[in-house]
C-alpha cells in the first residue's frame, strides 16, 4: 500500500507540473529557410534555423533567460556543427561531398528578413553580431549559419539530402537552388525528403515520376473505384483498352493544363473537382444498375476523364518542383505512370471479376450488388465535399483583359478537346461500339 501511494503520489506531481518546465520538448512547427549556390569551386550553403529546435545544447543566459550573445560563440557552433553541418549532405554528381567548414554564424531577431534573398542573407551572416546586452530569449532566436564545401566544379550537378526532420514535429524546409548559370529554382521541402536533385537530368526525372504516377493510381481510392465501375461490365481486353486509353488521352490534357497554369486559380476550385470525381463515380454505379450504355462508355470515360485530370494535378502540383527544367517530360511520365498503375489494377481486377461471376454469383447480380456498395460510398464522398465546397464563397471575376484571355484560353482547350472527341469517336467509335454489344449480349446470357 505505502508503495502504491508513493507512485500515485509521484504520477501527481509529473501531471501537476506546467508545460514551461519541460524546456526541452520538442517544437511543433519549424521552418527552415536555405540557399545553395555554386561559385568557382566553393558550394555555399546558408542555413536560417530557429535556435529552440537545436536542443540539448547549453547556451549561455543572463537574466530572465536572455541569451548571452557574446559568449555564446562556442555553443551556437557545436548546435551548427551536430544539427546542421552533420544532418545535411550534398552531393556533386553522385558523389558526396566532404564535412563543410563552418565559415561564419549568428543570431538574428525573429522579426529580421535578410533572407529574403541570397545576397542580403550573405551580407547578414557576416555583418556584425546582435549588440551584447539584446533582450532576447534563447528559444526565440534565430541561428543564421554559411557552410561551405569543396567541389570539382560549379558546373556540375548537385544533389542534397536534408535531413532535418528531428528538428521538429513538423519540419519545412524552403530551399533556394542558384545555378551557375542563373536563375532560382525554389524548393519545399516537408521532413526528411530523402535525396532531392536540384538539377535533374531528363532520365532522372522520368524515373521519379512514372514511379510517382504508379504509386498515384494505386493509393487514390476514388480514382480505383471510378475505374472499377468504367470497366466492371467487360470481359475483353480490347474493349477496355479503349475505354482505358480515352480516360488516359482525358486525364492527360487537363492535366497539361493545369501544369501551365490554364485552369482556375481559386479556392473553390479544388473542392469543386473532388466534389465531381465522387459525383462521377456516383453516376457510374448508378448507370451499371439501372442500364449501362456500354458502346458509349468510352465517350463518357473522356468526359470524366477531364474532370479526373485536374484531381492528378493537384496531387502533382507539389512534386513538380523536382522537375527542374523538364516540365513537359515529368508530366509524360506521370502520365504513363498512372496507366502502368491502371494496367496493372485491370490485369487484377479483371480476372478476378471473371471467377466471381462464375464460381460465386450472377454476372447481373454481382454487378448491381458491387456497384451498389460503390455508389453508396461515392455518394457520402460527394455530400462531404460539397458541404466543403459550401464554405466558400463564390465572387464573379472582374470584366477585364485578364478575364478575357482566361476564357480564350478556354475557348481553345474546349476546341482541343473537341477535335480529340471527334478524332476517338472516328477511330474508337465503331469497335467501341461493336465491343459494348458484345458485352451486352455477354451480360443478358
Amino acid at each position: 500500500m505505502r508503495r502504491f501511494l508513493v507512485v500515485i503520489r509521484a504520477l501527481a506531481l509529473c501531471l501537476g507540473l506546467p508545460a514551461s518546465v519541460r524546456a526541452h520538448d520538442i517544437p511543433r512547427d519549424v521552418v527552415v529557410q536555405a540557399f545553395v549556390k555554386p561559385e568557382g569551386q566553393r558550394l555555399h550553403l546558408l542555413l536560417r534555423v530557429p535556435l529552440g529546435a537545436m536542443r540539448d545544447v547549453d547556451y549561455p543566459t543572463r537574466g530572465p533567460g536572455y541569451l548571452d550573445v557574446a559568449g555564446a560563440d562556442a555553443s551556437l557552433r557545436t548546435a551548427a556543427s551536430l544539427w546542421i553541418a552533420d544532418a545535411v549532405e550534398l552531393f556533386e554528381g553522385e558523389e558526396r561531398l566532404a564535412l563543410p567548414r563552418i565559415v561564419a554564424i549568428r543570431v538574428s531577431l525573429p522579426s529580421d528578413t535578410s533572407f529574403g534573398s541570397y545576397p542580403q542573407a550573405l551580407a547578414h551572416v557576416t555583418g556584425p553580431a546582435l549588440p551584447s546586452d539584446t533582450e532576447l530569449y534563447w528559444s526565440q532566436g534565430l541561428l543564421d549559419v554559411w557552410l561551405e564545401y569543396g567541389i570539382q566544379t560549379e558546373a556540375s550537378r548537385f544533389s542534397i539530402r536534408p535531413d532535418l526532420g528531428r528538428l521538429g514535429q513538423r519540419v519545412v524546409t524552403g530551399l533556394r537552388f542558384l545555378p551557375a548559370d542563373g536563375g532560382v529554382r525554389a524548393f519545399e521541402l516537408r521532413g526528411d525528403p530523402g535525396l532531392v536533385r536540384l538539377d535533374p537530368r531528363w532520365h532522372q526525372a522520368v524515373v521519379r515520376f512514372v514511379a510517382l504516377g504508379f504509386l498515384h493510381i494505386l493509393e487514390g481510392a476514388d480514382h480505383l473505384l471510378f475505374l472499377f465501375c468504367l470497366v466492371v461490365p467487360f470481359r475483353r481486353l480490347r474493349a477496355l483498352v479503349l475505354i482505358v486509353s480515352s480516360f488516359t488521352v482525358a486525364h492527360s490534357l487537363t492535366l497539361v493544363a493545369s501544369a501551365f497554369r490554364l485552369a482556375p486559380d481559386v479556392l473553390w476550385f479544388p473542392p469543386l473537382v473532388e466534389g465531381l470525381i465522387a459525383l462521377s463515380i456516383v453516376y457510374m454505379a448508378l448507370e451499371n444498375i439501372v442500364a449501362p450504355r456500354l458502346e458509349r462508355r468510352w465517350l463518357i470515360g473522356f468526359g470524366f476523364g477531364l474532370v479526373h485530370g485536374f484531381g492528378f494535378s493537384f496531387a502533382l502540383q507539389e512534386s513538380l518542383q523536382f522537375a527542374g527544367s523538364h516540365l513537359l517530360t515529368s508530366l509524360l511520365s506521370f502520365n504513363l505512370g498512372v496507366e502502368l498503375g491502371q494496367l496493372l489494377v485491370l490485369v487484377i481486377l479483371v480476372p478476378a471479376l471473371a471467377a466471381l461471376f462464375r464460381v460465386v454469383i450472377a454476372e447481373r447480380l454481382g454487378t448491381i450488388l458491387l456497384s451498389a456498395l460503390v455508389a453508396h460510398s461515392g455518394w457520402h464522398w460527394t455530400w462531404e465535399r460539397f458541404e466543403r465546397l459550401r464554405q466558400f464563397r463564390f465572387r464573379w471575376p472582374a470584366l477585364d483583359a485578364a478575364l478575357l484571355v482566361g476564357v480564350t484560353r478556354w475557348l481553345m482547350l474546349a476546341l482541343l478537346a473537341a477535335g480529340l472527341v471527334w478524332l476517338l469517336f472516328a477511330l474508337l467509335g465503331r469497335p467501341a461500339r461493336a465491343a459494348g454489344e458484345e458485352a451486352a449480349s455477354v451480360a443478358e446470357k
